[in-house]
């Protein structure tokens, strides 16, 4: 695949395990040594296919060119790992589900056929309950598990193990509750069963978003932070600025764990709509005082400012991430509209002291700190999720890294 609106552009690929192709630090160094002073690297969130990836790194970079200051010259990367759409429809997609968990193939063909067929039965919904744990390879997992880690990415949620039943009833009243009196009688029609399995639907893209959260922070932490590592010592003078859209900016941020000590070639990281804790940078939480978020002060790894772009019109983060983040806990209800469960993307970085905020016009006339957390209100150009190809984004980036 390739990229026509920059020049020189280099692609980076890593699995699901993070790793991917020998070389690839030295092809990112190669740019350094043809003159490039700054590498903007982005990647990608919800996603199915590399062409869609690589579609959207065209789009993205377009603006770049032009921003390129006195004595920089820009180098690009576009980092493509196997994700999948999370999106507000209601239909699975089951090509891509196949596509990206070509191990579970055969459990995306039954899921697809209970779902087509909605039996009337609890067995029927139990089996769909083992295959979504087949899904998310929490299948030997049981009940003791909920809230407990697996591996060291995120703990087994509670739908996963919960009683079928209930659990999907509650997902089809926090369906009701979104859609209203008139959305809820279209999605379930007065049948009750088929009440059920629109829950059921809705635990599938749980699910996956629950996958796909899991994957985005190995691929970050075993795969980007390392290479990362091996990128600043084969070319130490170039200054590296990352970019992350929805799970790509949960992505870039778990690169700051797998970052090697001592390294400082991330001068900037930038977290468009974020799909990710508001609360992950804090060194305490704010309903649990004794713990701090998942990446607790590692923004201090960045030798520049850690920047969050935010939009309330994000309907994605509004609605749905706040519910994929209650029911990945068994001690909350499905309903409710606290503030413990939203993203970085719907209001920026939260009980981080010193957390600057800033709008987007503001940003673009007097540019943004050197250092420490930034929360950037993006809502006068980003009216929804996947709203982030705009000249004034790209000019955001520019100023955290400082090469405009």
């Amino acid at each position: 695949m390739t990229v026509t609106s920059v020049d020189p552009y280099r692609e980076v690929v890593l699995d699901k395990d993070g790793d991917g192709p020998a070389g690839q630090a030295g092809a990112l160094a190669g740019l350094a040594r043809a003159g490039c002073t700054d590498l903007v690297l982005f990647t990608h969130g919800w996603n199915n296919s590399p062409s869609v990836a690589t579609g959207l790194f065209d789009r993205f970079f377009e603006p770049f060119p032009a921003l390129s200051g006195p004595g920089r010259r820009l180098g690009y990367a576009g980092l493509v790992w196997p994700s999948i759409m999370f999106s507000d429809e209601r239909v699975p997609d089951y090509p891509a589900l196949r596509a990206v968990l070509p191990e579970r193939a055969a459990a995306v063909d039954r899921i697809e056929e209970l779902l087509a067929a909605e039996p009337a039965d609890e067995a029927a919904l139990a089996e769909f309950a083992g295959l979504l744990r087949e899904l998310t390879g929490t299948e030997a997992e049981g009940r003791e598990a909920v809230g407990a880690a697996v591996g060291d990415a995120a703990p087994v949620p509670q739908f996963l193990v919960g009683d079928p039943a209930m659990v999907y009833g509650m997902f089809a009243d926090a369906l009701e509750g979104a859609e209203g009196e008139a959305g809820a009688e279209a999605l379930f029609g007065g049948n009750p069963a088929g009440r059920l399995w629109k829950g059921a639907r809705e635990a599938l893209r749980q699910a996956t978003y629950f996958t796909m959260k899991r994957r985005a922070g190995v691929v970050g932490e075993r795969g980007l932070g390392p290479l990362l590592g091996e990128l600043g010592r084969a070319a130490p003078g170039l200054r590296v600025h990352l970019v992350g859209h929805s799970f790509g900016g949960r992505l870039v941020a778990y690169a700051l764990r797998g970052l090697p000590a001592g390294a400082r070639n991330v001068k900037s990281v930038t977290v468009l709509q974020g799909a990710f804790s508001h609360y992950a940078f804090a060194a305490r939480l704010p309903h649990d005082r004794g713990h701090g978020g998942s990446l607790a002060g590692l923004q201090d790894r960045i030798d520049g400012p850690l920047v969050a772009c935010h939009s309330h019109r994000d309907s994605a983060l509004r609605i749905f991430y706040p519910l994929a983040s209650r029911v990945s806990r068994d001690d909350e209800s499905l309903f409710g509209d606290e503030r413990r469960w939203w993203a970085i993307g719907y209001d920026g970085v939260q009980a981080v002291p010193g957390t600057a905020a800033r709008s987007l016009g503001a940003v673009l006339a007097d540019g943004l700190p050197g250092t420490g957390c930034v929360s950037v209100d993006a809502a006068q150009v980003v009216t929804e999720h996947s709203d982030i190809c705009h000249a004034e984004l790209a000019r955001v980036v520019a100023r955290a890294g400082r090469f405009d």
